[in-house]
């Protein structure tokens, strides 16, 4: 699931934006299993919400600088 921030850098929008789904829907999980007190390691939850805002993080990063370099020059 988590992968090193240079691995992300160097993927496209659209496989950060699948990854991102894929996240938060284990996100979810995570928060059922501690609804039921079925959850192992409680630090799950914090890790998988702190790569979900990296993978937003750099979705934006990735659709500004798209923006940018596309919007011509005054």
């Amino acid at each position: 699931m988590k992968a090193k921030l240079k691995e992300l850098r160097d993927k496209e929008a659209g496989h950060l934006e699948h990854e991102l789904a894929e996240t938060q829907k284990h996100l979810y999980d995570l928060r059922s299993q501690a609804v039921t007190e079925k959850l192992e390691d409680p630090s799950q939850i914090g890790k998988a919400r702190r790569h979900i805002a990296q993978l937003k993080t750099l979705i934006r990063e990735k659709k500004t600088a798209t923006t940018t370099a596309a919007a011509p020059a005054k």
